[in-house]
């Protein structure tokens, strides 16, 4: 994607990030969750000091399960894909856009 050694590749990213249900309940347990607020931190900190990636816009489903594509957050990052607005998506983890986790990937033998 460099034309030249003094050009570098500019991605216009978003951030996604999603808090489901069950790690709100967690979190109202007294179990760890996984915050937006965490997640997002982590995602700007890995971010900050790489000017490659443009940072457009950053969309949050919080409550939302990833076991389908119905959140509005994510439906928007979707719209802007389509619209050619970005054309990286910067996520904490995999399970943020498919809801799968560990046990599920395991379960299915995608992972040992």
């Amino acid at each position: 994607m460099q034309n030249n050694a003094n050009e570098m590749a500019v991605f216009n990213t978003a951030i996604y990030v999603r808090l489901s249900k069950e790690d709100i309940v967690a979190a109202q347990s007294g179990r760890e969750s996984n915050s937006i607020t965490n997640q997002k931190q982590l995602i700007l900190d890995f971010l900050k000091d790489k000017p490659e990636f443009n940072i457009v816009s950053i969309r949050i489903d919080d409550g939302y399960t990833g076991t389908n594509f119905d959140r509005p957050a994510f439906q928007r990052m979707l719209n802007d894909i389509k619209a050619g607005r970005i054309n990286c998506v910067v996520v904490k983890d995999y399970c943020a856009i498919i809801g799968l986790n560990q046990k599920d990937l395991e379960n299915q033998g995608i992972l040992a």
